[in-house]
């Protein structure tokens, strides 16, 4: 079964490609896999407060992807599955996509704001060349009913 791979972050966009990557999966049969990333400078404290934050920082993860994942099997009849990995972003979503023979695309959202489409879309996209999966961006602008005319 081919997999959709999309980002879990704080960042406004990541609903769209969420939304995006669960239509994508119901239509063509597929699956999605959500990725969320810790950062390690989040536990840079004494052992037993790192490890403490890090189990808050799970909790916070779980609780935002049940959202995303009640959603997206209510609505789309996807039953996504859950990920979470620590450190960098970047190098851990290329990992994830190397270790997962079943994702067959990256999903990512790009903000709207003047800074550019967000760190991950920026960075990501100049690793495109080497990455074996293809790489959908999808804007954070787009409604809801854009997003179901394109899924």
């Amino acid at each position: 079964m081919r997999k959709f791979l999309v980002v879990l972050d704080d960042s406004r966009e990541c609903l769209n490609a969420m939304r995006f990557a669960a239509m994508r999966a119901a239509k063509t049969g597929g699956g999605v896999t959500i990725l969320s990333v810790i950062r390690p400078e989040e536990f840079s404290h004494w052992v037993g407060v790192g490890d403490i934050m890090r189990e808050e920082a799970r909790e916070r993860i779980e609780a935002h992807y049940e959202v995303f994942a009640k959603w997206m099997r209510d609505r789309q009849g996807v039953n996504p599955e859950l990920v979470i990995r620590e450190g960098e972003p970047v190098p851990q979503i290329i990992e994830q996509v190397k270790d997962d023979p079943e994702i067959g695309v990256l999903v990512l959202g790009a903000g709207a704001e003047k800074g550019g489409p967000g760190p991950l879309v920026t960075q990501l996209t100049k690793n495109a060349g080497s990455l074996p999966v293809p790489i959908t961006i999808v804007p954070g602008e787009l409604s809801k009913e854009e997003l179901e005319g394109i899924t």
